[in-house]
Formats: C-alpha cells, structure tokens, sequence
C-alpha cells in the first residue's frame, strides 16, 4: 500500500478514536456537559490537535453519519430511475435494520439517537448535514429548480420515515413488530413521490 493510502488509513482511524471517545462521554455525562478539553484530554492530545480533526464539538457527534451525507446524491445515479434506486435502497435498509432508516433497536444506536435528537446544538447541525445531503441530490437529478424542489421532497421522505421508526423503537416496540408498518410506510410514500415526480420514476 501506498504511503499516502497508509496515511489516510491512520487518519480515518484516529477521526474514528476521537469520535468515540466524544460519544461515550457524552453518553454519560451529557453533551453539554463535556468540554472539548475533557474530550482531548481523555484522547491524550492537545485541544489543537483535536480541533484539526473536528472544527466543531458538535462534528464529534456527527461524525458517525458524515458518510450519509452524499449517499441519496449516488443512490439516485444507479438507475434505472433515480426514485427506484433510492426506494430500493431504503426497502434494502429497513430489511438489514440500518440505523440511517431508525429501525434499529440495539441499545447502543438508541442512545446515540437519544444523543443526537435530544441536544438542541445536535439538531441544528443536523439539519446543516440533511441541507447537504439534499443539495447533492439536487446536482444530482440536475441542478436546476425543479431538480432542487424535488431533493427537497425525497429528503424529507426519507427523514419522516426514519424518524417515526425510531419514534415507535423509541417507545418501546420493536424491530420485529414494526418493520411490516416501516416497508408499508416507504412503499406508500415513495409511491407519491413517483406519482408526484414521474420524470424521476
């Protein structure tokens, strides 16, 4: 392996360290009530260092779904159509129970939910990761108006399901009792979306 492919490797595993580290300590002590020191200190480098990984306190957090961020944006250019393959791509989600489709009731992912929808500071940071994510869709179906009203459509899809799966989770059901419901949800609503977006189905 190359010198630069050991080096990113390093890299991406040190981006990895720290956002654990971060994460379990948030998990114990509150997001807010975790200071960046604490996070650097507990990871044994200086708060610059760690600041050269993640600008933000917040990035620590959001780290673990960063590599969503562009994931509808290369669904959508699988084809056949961009709303079959990002269809087919969230039956294929809710089926392995990812995280991403919130149908998913492993204590740990859980309360990394709980983390990330219950911290105001979280929120808002993840609504800048999901405007991302739907502006790369948007170049993807092809950049114009039309194309960014229709990202805006199928990303908001995507969070509603998502987050009613992890609402009913949440409460108590689980994966088994709900995943029937979850499939009949997508189907249902990316049945909409393609009668409402023809050119796109």
């Amino acid at each position: 392996m190359s010198e630069i492919g050991l080096r990113e490797r390093k890299r991406q595993r040190m981006f990895q360290r720290l956002s654990d580290i971060a994460v379990g300590l948030f998990l114990e002590k509150g997001f807010d009530a975790v200071s960046v020191a604490e996070v650097a200190a507990a990871a044994e480098i200086s708060k610059p260092t760690l600041f050269r990984y993640f600008p933000a306190k917040e990035d620590l957090v959001l780290h673990r779904i960063a590599d969503h961020e562009g994931e509808a944006a290369r669904v959508a250019g699988e084809g056949p159509a961009p709303l079959t393959a990002l269809r087919r791509h969230f039956l294929a989600g809710l089926e392995r129970s990812d995280p991403v489709t919130g149908l998913d009731d492993r204590p740990e992912v859980l309360a990394f939910h709980r983390l990330l929808y219950g911290t105001p500071a979280l929120v808002a940071r993840l609504h800048g990761h999901l405007e991302r994510s739907e502006a790369a869709l948007a170049v993807a179906l092809g950049g114009d108006l039309d194309a960014r009203l229709a990202a805006g459509q199928i990303i908001a899809v995507q969070r509603v399901l998502a987050q009613e799966n992890w609402r009913r989770i949440e409460a108590g059901e689980r994966v088994a009792d709900v995943r029937a419901d979850a499939v009949a949800a997508a189907e249902r609503a990316f049945g909409r979306l393609a009668a409402g977006l023809p050119h796109l189905a």
